[in-house]
């Protein structure tokens, strides 16, 4: 059985957990980081270097990096129309799953911090009011690209791509901030909010 550490609060667990509800991926998770078990424990560091969450275990094997262990779940046990095996097919799916890794995430990082976790570290107002206009001018590429698809992010069905830029959305909707109308991101958020593994790791009230 897949072992998986971090906890599920962690918005890259929750890819890890999402991932295995749409590949119904048996699994055991511990909790580790932020008030759980230390992950710059010795023996969490032997599995990590790092010292972040998430990590798996699958039998032998050890993995972190949040989106290398989606890829690897959906190469292992998912349904291969949700990570094509055709290059081009999977390069668009790769695509969105790396901008969301580094564009989207650098973009709402300041935001986040400040207004959910209320960090005394991210207060600083123009700082803030940047961090919001930035995170807004990359959920207005979603938008458009949303509005090209009419469906999801890489396309007409349903992909990989679409649980970490799916969880990315949560957070902006769940996030105190003057939201600008984005229709496309808006019908997305309800269309994922049919997948019960959205529901149960993503829309589920956690930021």
């Amino acid at each position: 059985m897949l072992r998986i550490l971090g906890r599920a609060s962690s918005i890259n667990v929750r890819k890890v957990l999402w991932a295995c509800a749409e590949f119904n991926i048996p699994f055991t998770r511990e909790d580790w980081g932020n008030g759980f078990q230390p992950t710059d424990a010795p023996e969490f560091l032997t599995l990590n270097p790092n010292a972040m969450v998430p990590v798996i275990q699958d039998g032998d094997f050890t993995l972190w990096e949040s989106n290398s262990i989606i890829r690897y779940l959906a190469n292992r046990y998912g349904d291969p129309s949700l990570y094509p095996a055709e290059a081009q097919a999977r390069a668009r799916v790769d695509q969105w799953i790396d901008w969301q890794a580094s564009d989207l995430n650098r973009a709402w990082n300041y935001p986040f911090m400040s207004l959910v976790r209320q960090s005394p570290a991210h207060q600083d107002a123009k700082a803030l009011a940047a961090g919001c206009a930035e995170w807004a001018r990359y959920m207005g590429i979603l938008e458009q690209q949303l509005a090209r698809t009419g469906t999801f992010v890489a396309g007409e069905h349903f992909t990989l791509a679409d649980i970490p830029v799916g969880l990315s959305v949560q957070r902006w909707f769940a996030t105190p901030l003057n939201h600008p109308g984005l229709p496309a991101v808006s019908a997305y958020y309800e269309r994922l909010s049919q997948r019960p593994g959205y529901l149960a790791h993503g829309r589920n009230g956690l930021p």
